[in-house]
């Protein structure tokens, strides 16, 4: 079953992070951050497979050589921003289908780049990882890291992409907040089963929830990047294992909730709710009714009629005693318990 995901990050200088460190450690190289001197070398990363970056449609017939150097453009990057909470860059991270082969996975990565590239009019940076030694063999993913600001030949300029005023977006024709992210993420889809469906292969990633595509099915835990980063250097973190021991109890609650009824049990239910009714029909069976039209005997006196009777009346039919009636009620009862097993 082919595997669905976009996640979206962002890198905040508020959170002690910078676009310099994210840029060297998914494309896997060497690059120094001008603004704090500090040198991030992950040179030594075996499972990157392809970088690349990517620029707007505008600008890739112009000449901004800095814009294609990874260093020069991330210290831009930095360097374009002062607060000290500000977000320098947004990522995109993807699964890759492990159905596919290298070039439909890089053909594919590529195609998403060049989207957000022109639909931002920003920077994105590709980098491609294969799985590592002794994880999920499926784990073919990239890492967009994508400028918050718009691009220029010069440098860059206003705020882009998901960090755009709410008014500018609506002046662009772009969908404002939760609407963005959902769009990207359909987007993402699509591709997705375009490529499948180019291959040839017959299978489909939704984008949709679980819930939404009427699945019933605990979701995988988000694992924090930080409690990630503990877990590969080999330390324990107590907020993944927290994570995974409430993922586990939800598991085991939608297990129960889930599981097939005893039929045993219901049988015996049902025997014995029969049983009792039988009880109750042989205890007190039902009083019949009168017929319609009767009358009933008048309790005042009644006179006898002056003319003769032509004939004498047949008869009553003598009345069933209790134990005849019990004995009716209880066989009524055997037949239409009979009648219902049959069933």
């Amino acid at each position: 079953m082919a595997i669905y995901r976009l996640q979206i990050n962002s890198i905040s200088r508020g959170a002690g992070r910078s676009a310099i460190a994210a840029a060297a450690y998914r494309a896997g190289e060497r690059l120094r951050d001008q603004r704090t001197g500090r040198l991030h070398n992950y040179a030594k990363r075996t499972d990157v497979s392809h970088t690349e970056i990517f620029l707007p449609s505008r600008l890739r017939a112009a000449d901004v050589p800095w814009a294609s150097d990874r260093e020069r453009l991330w210290n831009a990057a930095e360097a374009s921003e002062r607060p000290r909470n500000a977000r320098l860059a947004r990522e995109y991270m993807i699964a890759l289908p492990a159905e596919l082969d290298a070039a439909q996975r890089l053909q594919l990565a590529r195609r998403l780049a060049l989207e957000l590239a022109d639909r931002y009019n920003v920077a994105v940076d590709l980098a491609m990882h294969d799985p590592r030694t002794g994880s999920d063999p499926r784990n073919y993913h990239a890492h967009l890291l994508a400028s918050s600001r718009e691009i220029g030949a010069s440098g860059f300029g206003a705020k882009a992409g998901l960090d755009m005023e709410s008014e500018d977006r609506r002046r662009r024709g772009l969908p404002v907040g939760i609407a963005e992210i959902k769009a990207i993420r359909e987007r993402w889809a699509q591709l997705n089963n375009e490529a499948f469906a180019a291959a040839g292969l017959d299978v489909r990633v939704d984008h949709r929830s679980l819930r939404a595509q009427g699945i019933d099915r605990e979701p995988q835990p988000k694992i924090p990047f930080a409690a990630m980063q503990m877990e590969r250097r080999g330390l324990r973190s107590e907020v993944a294992d927290r994570i995974r021991h409430r993922w586990r109890d939800r598991v085991r609650a939608r297990l129960a909730r889930s599981a097939p009824p005893d039929l045993e049990a219901v049988r015996r239910q049902g025997r014995e709710a029969w049983l009792a009714l039988r009880e109750q029909a042989v205890v007190a069976p039902p009083a019949a009714a009168p017929a319609a039209g009767r009358r009933q005997p008048h309790t005042a006196h009644i006179e006898e009629s002056s003319h003769p009777r032509s004939a004498s009346p047949q008869p009553p039919a003598a009345p069933k005693s209790p134990a005849e009636q019990r004995r009716t009620g209880v066989e009524l009862e055997l037949d239409a318990a009979d009648r219902d097993f049959a069933l």
